[in-house]
C-alpha cells in the first residue's frame, strides 16, 4: 500500500457529516431490495453448497453497495450510516450471510476514517472506491495470537487468527495487531494488506450452523511483510476512534432486526396459504384463527418497537460520527449503552420469532425445502458473537451508576 500526504489545516477526524436525505434513504433501499431480491432466487441453494460467496461479493460490488460510505470526493457515493444498516437490514430479510459480509465491511472500510489520521486518509478512500475493494478483516479479539515484530524498516507478522470474516472473499484484510521492538513498541496497529499477500494462507475452514456464506474461516500469517505504508493508524482510546466498535454492535442489531422482519414476513406467506384449519377449530382457515393471528400480532408488534428503536439509534450514528474529534468520552458511552439495549432487545426478539414462527406455520413448514430454518440457523449462530448477558450489565451499570466496561473490541 501507498500513502499520500495532503494539507492537514482544514482536514476534520472524520469525513462524515449531516444526515441522510429522504432520497438517499429511499434510492439505496430500492438498490438493496434488488440485490436481496436477486439472493432470494437461490439462497437454500447456496447455504446447503457452503461455498466461498464470491458470486454474491460481485453482485454487491456491481450494485454500488460497497463504496455507500466512501466520500464523494474520492470517488464514493457519499452515503450516511443510516443508509449503510438499512442496506444491511433488508439484506438480512433474505440472506442473513451477505448481510453480515456488507455490515462488517462497512465497518472494516471505513477504519480508514476511525484509524487513519486526517492527512493520510484520501490515497485509501480513493484505492477502496476505485478498486471496489471488499474489506475482510483479522482482528478477532479473543484470539490474540497474532505476533508483529518489528524488522528494519517494517514488521514482519506471524500467526494465526480465527473468525475472520470476509477474508475469504476479500480484496485486502483489515488487521489489529501490538508491535513487538522498535520505536513504535507496544503500540497497537491497524494495518490493511492484500488478501493475496505473500505468507497470507486462507484456511477455508469455516462451517457452522448458520451464517455460511460469510467467509469467516482461519487465516494464517507466515512471516508476511508488513510496511509503514499499510499502517492505517494506532488503535487508541480517543472518543471518535473507538466509536467504531458501537458501530458495529449497531450493524449487529440491524442484522438481527432484518432476520426477524424475514422470518415473519415468509411465516405470514406460509400461513396465509394454509388451507383449512385446526380441527378444533371454528375457523375456516388456519389464518383466520385468533390463536394464530394472536400469535403473529404479537411477532409482529415486538419486532416493531425493535425497528423504532433501531431507525432512531441509526440516524443518530450520523449525528455523532459528524462529531468527529469534538465527540467527548461522555457523549461516546452514553449512545454505546443506548446501542447495548438495542442489542439486547434484536438479540431476543430476533431468536424468538425465528423459533416461534413455527408455532404458526405448522409441522410442514420444517421440511427443508421450505428454508424456514434459515433465519432461525443465521441469528442463533450470529447472537453467539459476544454474550448477550453482558450487554445487559452493561446496560444496567450505565443506568444505576453510570459506570462503563473496559474499552475492547467488544464494548
Amino acid at each position: 500500500m501507498t500513502s499520500t500526504n495532503i494539507a492537514q489545516a482544514t482536514l476534520p477526524r472524520t469525513p462524515f457529516e449531516g444526515y441522510a436525505s429522504e432520497e438517499e434513504i429511499n434510492h439505496w433501499a430500492v438498490v438493496a431490495q434488488q440485490v436481496a431480491d436477486t439472493l432470494a432466487l437461490d439462497v437454500l441453494d447456496r447455504d446447503r453448497a457452503n461455498n466461498q460467496p464470491r458470486a454474491e461479493v460481485q453482485l454487491l460490488r456491481s450494485s454500488g453497495l460497497l463504496n455507500l460510505l466512501v466520500p464523494k470526493q474520492y470517488g464514493g457515493a457519499g452515503g450516511h450510516f443510516e443508509t449503510a444498516f438499512q442496506a444491511v437490514r433488508i439484506l438480512a430479510s433474505v440472506d442473513g450471510s451477505i448481510s453480515q459480509l456488507l455490515a462488517y465491511h462497512y465497518f472494516n472500510q471505513t477504519g480508514i476514517a476511525f484509524y487513519a489520521a486526517p492527512e493520510q486518509q484520501e490515497n485509501w478512500w480513493r484505492l477502496t472506491a476505485e478498486g471496489g475493494w471488499l474489506w475482510g478483516d483479522s482482528v478477532n479479539p479473543v484470539d490474540p495470537s497474532l505476533k508483529l515484530t518489528y524488522h528494519g524498516n517494517g514488521y514482519v507478522l506471524s500467526g494465526h487468527k480465527r473468525f475472520c470474516t470476509g477474508s475469504g472473499v476479500g480484496d485486502v484484510i483489515i488487521i489489529n495487531a501490538v508491535v513487538d521492538g522498535g520505536p513504535k513498541h507496544g503500540q497497537d496497529l491497524a494495518f490493511v494488506i492484500e488478501a493475496d499477500r505473500q505468507g497470507v494462507e486462507l484456511l477455508d475452514d469455516w462451517d457452522h450452523l448458520g451464517q455460511r456464506l460469510t467467509a469467516s474461516g482461519s487465516v494464517k500469517y507466515h512471516d508476511v511483510q508488513i510496511t509503514d505504508d499499510d499502517v492505517l493508524g494506532v488503535v487508541t482510546d480517543e472518543p471518535i476512534s473507538t466509536l467504531l466498535t458501537p458501530g458495529v454492535q449497531l450493524g449487529f442489531a440491524n442484522f438481527y432486526l432484518g432476520v426477524a422482519e424475514g422470518a415473519l414476513a415468509h411465516g405470514r406467506q406460509i400461513l396465509l396459504e394454509r388451507k383449512n384449519a385446526w380441527l378444533f377449530s371454528d375457523a375456516e382457515t388456519y389464518s383466520r384463527d385468533a390463536i394464530f393471528q394472536r400469535t403473529i400480532g404479537e411477532l409482529k408488534a415486538r419486532t416493531a418497537a425493535v425497528a423504532a428503536l433501531a431507525e432512531k439509534l441509526n440516524r443518530r450514528y450520523d449525528r455523532e460520527v459528524g462529531r468527529s474529534a469534538d465527540l467527548t468520552a461522555e457523549q461516546r458511552w452514553d449512545f454505546a449503552a443506548a446501542i447495548a439495549e438495542l442489542k439486547v432487545v434484536s438479540t431476543e426478539v430476533g431468536i424468538e420469532v425465528a423459533n416461534r414462527i413455527y408455532e404458526v406455520t405448522g409441522a410442514s413448514s420444517t421440511k427443508s425445502d421450505v428454508g424456514l430454518d434459515l433465519y432461525w440457523r443465521n441469528i442463533r449462530t450470529h447472537t453467539l458473537h459476544d454474550p448477550v448477558d453482558y450487554k445487559k450489565i452493561e446496560v444496567g451499570q450505565y443506568y444505576l451508576h453510570g459506570d462503563t466496561p473496559p474499552l475492547s473490541l467488544y464494548t
